[in-house]
């Protein structure tokens, strides 16, 4: 039984049959037929033998091979490598049958490929988690037919192999040279004119339209003939924590994800970008408890900590404690600091309950509420009613984006800043947040 494992039958051998036994019937209708039939049904049969023969002779007829990354990117197109190797001295037809993790979800995963006598191929295919944690890869399945078709030989290559999930390092890297270089402002981050500046002096230059009146250096004015002002470098060594809620609220799921990991993903970027802009980098997350702490560090290794924290969050969804929040930070944050909270608010009744602590936050600290938009809302506004239901459903939806604009002016009313967001411009529209503050000297 164990030889007869790798042995499959193809479709293409039961169409013949079929075909041979449709002759067969015609047989009846037609004598002279019927030995011509037998001759094809005996043709048939020393066909798949000599199939079988050329696919089995060889001991070792292929060889495969799958690479996989150290860790997935959560939320992005992670790529797979399949190699595989033709020993056979004639081409074959491949399938691969690759056996994905279950978050995944797909029952009916293949690849048909042909390959040439003795040569090699390479496969890549791409996997979008959703979901941190680890993701269990099973056999690389490899169904091999020769030209005839009629049956097929199974190879399987590697063991069971695990990857871990993590947040999204691959958003990471896209910004991280951006970071480096000043040039956030491809990507849609916006230059914020300066409007303060520190008394750490940097140099003296030459006055260009824009540069701040206040800042003329009459010496140096009087030496050149002409207009120079003092340059002063921005502050720096800053704390900036992002605060992430794990309540209810950020269960949400967009295109396969939930706001907690929009979220997560965002807390790892705009790290990266304080920690480049010279600043302090840390985080926690809260629902019931305050768990996940990272202190604000400029440390070699706070990314590491940043990363596995983010990696390690756990959350069943209970209702955040915003009344524990507000105590934490004011027990354990003793700075004046930047604190980026990501939640959500979807009416004024949700935002009137904790807007005490947010004030309270505010008082000691620079907060920025963080909330997201309901894109199926704006799918529904945009889309034109044709029946009564629909212009109800449409004027409810209406109404609930507007209570979303309602918000973002109570918060300002306090002196809290707020971005209203969509998810997959979450982060660009964070670091937007961020750049505006720290050219305007708010912190």
């Amino acid at each position: 039984m164990k030889r007869l494992k790798p042995f499959y039958i193809q479709n293409r051998f039961f169409y013949a049959c079929i075909g041979i036994m449709i002759l067969f019937v015609v047989s009846f209708v037609f004598p002279r037929l019927f030995f011509t039939i037998k001759l094809l049904l005996f043709g048939l049969i020393l066909l798949t033998l000599l199939d079988s023969i050329i696919l089995f002779g060889a001991k070792k007829g292929l060889f495969g091979r799958r690479d996989l990354p150290e860790k997935l990117s959560n939320g992005d197109d992670n790529p797979i490598k399949i190699f595989i190797e033709n020993f056979y001295t004639f081409p074959i037809f491949v399938r691969i049958i690759d056996e994905l993790p279950e978050q995944f979800q797909l029952r009916d995963f293949s690849i048909d490929r042909k390959i040439a006598p003795s040569s090699e191929l390479a496969v890549e295919y791409q996997v979008r988690p959703t979901s941190r944690g680890e993701y269990h890869f099973g056999k690389l399945n490899i169904y091999v037919c020769s030209p005839f078709g009629l049956v097929a030989r199974r190879f399987w290559f590697g063991e069971n192999a695990m990857v871990p999930c993590y947040p999204s390092f691959i958003q990471l890297r896209k910004y991280n040279l951006m970071a480096i270089s000043n040039n956030l402002s491809m990507y849609g981050i916006k230059k914020i004119r300066k409007l303060g500046h520190t008394m750490e002096f940097e140099q003296i230059k030459e006055y260009v339209s824009g540069d701040d009146l206040r800042t003329i250096n009459w010496k140096a004015t009087a030496k050149k003939s002409q207009l120079m002002v003092n340059q002063f470098q921005d502050e720096k060594s800053q704390p900036v924590y992002a605060v992430i809620d794990k309540g209810r609220v950020m269960k949400m799921p967009f295109n396969g994800l939930t706001l907690l990991d929009y979220a997560i993903n965002s807390t790892l970027v705009i790290s990266n970008v304080a920690l480049k802009k010279q600043d302090k980098a840390g985080m926690f997350a809260f629902s019931k408890n305050v768990e996940n702490r990272v202190v604000a560090e400029r440390r070699t290794s706070q990314m590491n900590l940043i990363l596995e924290a983010l990696y390690n969050i756990k959350t069943d969804f209970y209702e955040s404690d915003f009344g524990r929040l507000y105590s934490s930070i004011k027990q354990n944050i003793t700075q004046r600091s930047l604190i980026l909270l990501y939640t959500n608010f979807e009416t004024m009744d949700g935002l009137n309950r904790q807007l005490p602590y947010l004030k309270g936050i505010t008082k000691n600290h620079l907060l920025v509420v963080i909330f997201f938009k309901n894109t199926e809302l704006n799918t529904l506004i945009e889309k034109k009613a044709e029946t009564v239901q629909q212009a109800y459903d449409k004027v409810i939806a209406e109404k609930f984006a507007f209570e979303k604009r309602l918000i973002v002016n109570e918060l300002k009313k306090f002196g809290i800043h707020a971005i209203l967001t969509s998810p997959e411009n979450l982060t660009i529209d964070t670091i937007n947040k961020y750049l505006e503050i720290k050219a305007r000297g708010l912190l």
